[in-house]
């Protein structure tokens, strides 16, 4: 039963601590975020199992991470303000080709990963974009400007 608690302890913390960390794809992972990512893999295996190396240990450590995975899911689905506090919520970076200078500090993000983005999705200028939407799976939407 201790690793149970300990397993759904560590989940908790988990799910808060990639929430503070902020929202970004996998595919734009930096390395630090790499590195943090498995460096907590291995962290959070031995704060839950402890000198626990058993099968039983093991099965008991990932059933719990399993059920509350899907219990977070269905608590998102079926709640509206739990996905925001879970998964946040869409944020506005640019509003009529301007960006919204309080909204990138908020998440850690310069006008060159917006222009990044940007070129990625075939829009050459900053004046085009009515909104970027930065949204809460951590991609970046774009609405042109009518022409």
């Amino acid at each position: 039963m201790d690793i149970v608690i300990r397993a759904a302890v560590a989940y908790v913390f988990i799910v808060f601590l990639l929430r503070i960390v902020g929202r970004r794809e996998l595919s734009t992972l930096g390395t630090s975020d790499l590195v943090l990512l498995v460096v907590m893999g291995d962290l959070v295996q031995n704060g839950v199992t402890q000198s626990d190396d058993s099968v039983t240990g093991i099965f008991l450590a990932m059933s719990t991470f399993a059920m509350l995975t899907v219990a977070t899911s269905l608590l998102t689905f079926k709640s509206s303000r739990a996905q925001t506090i879970i998964e946040g919520s869409p944020l506005i970076l640019v509003e009529d080709g301007k960006a919204v200078a309080k909204n990138l500090r908020a998440e850690r993000l310069n006008l060159d990963d917006i222009r990044e983005e940007m070129r990625g999705q075939g829009i050459e200028s900053l004046e085009d974009v009515k909104w970027c939407v930065l949204e809460s799976s951590g991609s970046m939407s774009f609405i042109k400007k009518s022409p």
